[in-house]
């Protein structure tokens, strides 16, 4: 009998992890969808061709996080080697807000309403400015090392 709800629940328990984890997967491709980021990519740099390529290389990358984060996996890299990995992932952080933006039409509101529309150049390089600052001052002084 105990081994009967031992079951049952872990049964219940991969039920719903499975389940939250299909949301959330579904749910991340929708926003990419929405936002369009792999066919404005696919035109800025011209490669229509490798659209199959990118879409496929975003679904294994996250399953591939997904898997590593539940492992509890840690990798010994050396700083040299990070650099890029954090140059990429800000770069996809970068695209992915620059992208949600676009299609929000947030900033040319924003120049509007405040009445810089002619400086919405300003405006981008003072968001880029404080998000690189903010961040380097984040990892400075709060990042244990």
């Amino acid at each position: 009998m105990k081994w009967g709800i031992i079951v049952i629940s872990s049964l219940i328990l991969i039920i719903v992890g499975f389940s939250g984890g299909l949301a959330v997967g579904c749910g991340f491709v929708a926003f990419l969808a929405v936002l369009g980021i792999i066919p404005r990519l696919a035109q800025l740099t011209k490669t229509y061709g490798y659209i199959r390529a990118y879409e496929w290389s975003i679904v294994a990358s996250a399953v591939i996080g997904s898997w590593l984060s539940l492992r509890n996996t840690s990798f010994h890299l050396s700083h040299v080697l990070l650099i890029p990995i954090g140059l990429g992932a800000g770069v996809f952080v970068g695209m992915l807000a620059a992208a949600l933006t676009e299609v929000l039409n947030v900033l040319p509101i924003l120049a509007k309403r405040i009445g810089i529309h002619e400086q919405i150049l300003l405006l981008l390089m003072a968001i880029v400015l404080g998000k690189v600052f903010g961040s380097l001052f984040h990892w400075s002084f709060f990042v244990d090392k």
